[in-house]
């Protein structure tokens, strides 16, 4: 409530919208457009500047945001200036403005600019009429979020400004007065051909690749790792052999399908929808050996006017062949529906890109990408024209009139339709990260069943301890090392600034796995509090307490702090936050510098990949957590802090307690791995990380107290009720704890 009250007060003042007026001062004219010298006014809403050399315009230059979502993960937007000239090709590439915490401090800036810059020289106008698929900029390992919405903003705003028609002079007004002619399919046509004459008019389309020329394609390709596996067999053999076709067209379904296949397939699809038959022979499969049934096909992708999309299983029937005369047999036959959200025109260029995978090592893979293209033969189709409008700006391409209308009226007459038709990016994120957000949630779904089953599991405290440091490493290695999901405080920080800037889900979606544990971590604070993250799913908090495991096998000695010392120290997290959270409100970027006081990024995120300092840093803390298990947990992590706030609202409590717990008995206390036990007896639940080691103990008849005492009175009454004690000829019995006699208790026959 406290931290909702400040943001409430702290958001009451608007907002100011940067643009393109308060960035253009921070580039010279010839870093957009080479040889240029000077900017000319301000033009339109969103405003373009021309830019010059002498008189002579050279092109245009705007700011990415102004046309296209470009915020980061940080929830600000990535300012960007773009170069492009009239002909629609990007010439120069400008980061202004960030507040991206993996690029403040970590990754360096021109390792991200390398890659964004790969863009430049690009051609836009091809993209934006859709005789060209988008540019796509490469990954960079720990900052995938920031590298695909720089190259997202800059793709989109190109071509959302060339379809607006504001750049390209008089040409685009001349061609806005000519009538527009449409083509459609021609459902009068509906002629049954064989597969060769198929073939001859580009009714169905094949690409063709050998082993020579993939091999020869991953030399060229620069990347000498992938060139140094190269794939076996004669370099003249089919490596691929592809075939595609559009059989919603009368024409082409009968021919490949038969009339009773085409029928059925008539009435399963909805007006307009557009179904495509793939069939594919030689060494490397479309489909892929990885796909399972429920999943996406990740070798193929549909791509029409820079919008792309992956079919689904939902999406897909297995055909056992084509009925076609003279076709031939094909291992591989499939049907895919297109979604009726994806924005396809069937008369217009589209293509079917193969991604081709070759294997490097255990993690990495090297793809390529081979395109076939598919135009419509015009005697399949009929052409149409239009009445001229006179409000718009630029010759828009109207649907087809066999296609199902867009529920989006702005789709069909505004400039912005490109964006209207297409996949928003975070959506592309979590398509592309299927596999990746599966193993998440099976791993959260594995740790919500070890906590409703946890008194089950520390009554067996061997299988207990190996399903922890089961868990933990996994939680490292997968999660944290391989996958990158370390929380941080700065998603704290970037929340609550998103709550006073203007929130969007768009931002925190862009990172599926960091989404999926922050969901679960909030929905754990009700019934848990802290302890699910702290304890469970913190690649760092892993990294040490498995450290520190490894140290006491070795006998390193382990220390405790007094406890009026460690009641002192704890608070230090608690002002780091605060701290953090000020400065947050003042400077965002200050703010995510200063919240390297955690070594996530450093030893998690970048595997130690830094600079010395920060290095020395994170070994130093790693090291003396081999001493004070936890160390960094318990006194230095903001992220715990923050947690530990809200988590006091936690609705349940899962943690039993004897009434003898810490009067007189202070086992538990002595054994926690972070002191979070008072020496009265009860836990503190902003500090607990719910180990469970105490729950372990609660159970133990050998090492609770109190369930020894149980224990020896359950034994107690056995050996009285035995028949030898009956018979009072039994002897004196020893009581036992653990297999050892306990001094003076002993039990005698009853006198006769």
């Amino acid at each position: 409530m406290l931290l909702a009250t400040l943001l409430i007060v702290c958001g009451g003042s608007a907002v100011h919208a940067a643009s393109l007026a308060d960035f253009i001062g921070k580039a010279q004219p010839g870093e957009l457009l080479p040889g240029a010298d000077r900017f000319g006014p301000l033009q339109g809403t969103p405003a373009i500047a021309p830019v010059y050399q002498d008189d002579r315009l050279l092109g245009f230059a705007y700011l990415s945001s102004d046309f296209a979502n470009a915020t980061g993960y940080s929830g600000k937007p990535i300012q960007i200036l773009t170069g492009i000239d009239p002909a629609g090709v990007i010439k120069g590439i400008k980061l202004v403005e960030h507040k991206e915490p993996i690029v403040l401090v970590g990754i360096p800036v021109q390792r991200i600019l390398d890659v964004v810059n790969k863009l430049i020289g690009a051609d836009m106008a091809r993209v934006a009429r859709g005789t060209a698929p988008a540019p796509q900029v490469d990954i960079v390992s720990g900052a995938t979020v920031t590298v695909l919405v720089m190259g997202d903003s800059i793709v989109r705003s190109a071509t959302k400004l060339i379809r607006s028609g504001r750049i390209g002079g008089g040409a685009v007004v001349a061609a806005a007065a000519v009538p527009p002619v449409t083509r459609t399919i021609d459902l009068d046509k509906s002629e049954v051909r064989d597969w060769q004459g198929l073939l001859a008019d580009g009714a169905v389309r094949r690409l063709l690749v050998t082993v020579g020329e993939v091999n020869q394609a991953f030399e060229k390709s620069g990347n000498t790792a992938a060139a140094a596996h190269p794939e076996e067999g004669d370099p003249d053999e089919p490596f691929v052999d592809m075939y595609a076709a559009d059989v919603a067209v009368p024409t082409i379904g009968r021919s490949l399908l038969g009339d009773d296949g085409y029928n059925r397939l008539a009435a399963r699809l909805k007006p307009g929808q557009q179904a495509l038959v793939v069939a594919g022979a030689g060494k490397y499969s479309f489909k892929g050996s990885g796909y399972v049934r429920g999943g996406i096909f990740d070798r193929i992708e549909l791509i029409q006017d820079g919008n792309s999309m992956r079919f689904r299983d939902r999406d897909h029937t297995r055909l056992g062949s084509l009925a076609a005369e003279g076709a031939p047999e094909f291992p591989e036959i499939a049907l895919f529906v297109v979604p009726n959200d994806f924005s396809f025109d069937p008369t217009a260029p589209w293509s079917l890109q193969l991604l081709v995978q070759r294997v490097i090592n255990v993690r990495d893979k090297a793809v390529l990408t081979f395109d076939l293209g598919y135009t419509l033969p015009e005697v399949l189709t009929k052409r149409e024209q239009q009445a001229p409008t006179v409000t718009d700006a630029a010759p828009a391409k109207a649907p087809a009139p066999a296609k199902a209308p867009s529920s989006n009226p702005a789709a069909t007459s505004s400039p912005d339709a490109m964006d209207n038709g297409e996949q928003p990016l975070w959506m592309r994120i979590w398509q592309g990260d299927l596999v990746k957000i599966g193993i998440t949630i099976a791993a959260l779904g594995t740790l919500v069943v070890i906590f409703f089953f946890q008194n089950a599991l520390v009554r067996r405290p061997r299988l207990y301890t190996w399903v922890r440091r089961a868990y933990l490493t996994f939680i490292l290695v997968w999660l944290g090392w391989y996958a990158n999901a370390q929380l941080s405080v700065v998603n704290v920080l970037t929340f609550a600034n998103s709550l006073i800037s203007g929130f969007s889900w768009e931002y925190f979606l862009s990172a599926p796995l960091i989404f999926l544990l922050w969901a679960s971590t909030a929905a754990g604070l009700l019934f848990w509090g802290r302890g699910p993250l702290c304890g469970w799913l913190c690649p760092f908090g892993a990294l040490q307490e498995l450290l520190n495991n490894i140290a006491q096998a070795f006998k390193v000695p382990q220390y405790r702090l007094p406890w009026g010392l460690h009641e002192r120290l704890w608070p230090i997290k608690y002002i780091i936050f605060l701290v953090l959270f000020g400065l947050s409100l003042y400077s965002t970027a200050l703010a995510e510098q200063i919240a390297e006081v955690e070594p996530f990024k450093t030893s998690i995120v970048l595997k130690f990949a830094r600079e010395w300092p920060f290095v020395v840093y994170a070994l130093t803390l790693l090291a003396v957590g081999l001493f004070v298990e936890r160390f960094f947990c318990r006194y230095l992590c903001p992220l715990g802090a923050a947690l530990a706030i809200p988590g006091r609202i936690r609705m349940f409590e899962w943690l039993r307690r004897w009434p003898e717990c810490g009067s007189p008995c202070q086992r538990c206390a002595n054994e926690c791995p972070v002191q979070a036990i008072h020496p009265e007896g009860h836990i503190n639940v902003n500090e607990c990380i719910y180990c469970m080691h105490c729950q372990e103990l609660y159970f133990d008849d050998h090492r609770c107290p109190h369930q020894i005492q149980v224990r020896l009175k359950r034994e107690k009454r056995a050996a009285l009720a035995s028949p030898a004690m009956r018979s009072g000829k039994g002897p004196d019995t020893l009581i036992t704890a653990g297999g050892r006699p306990i001094a003076g208790l002993t039990t005698s026959p009853p006198a006769p």
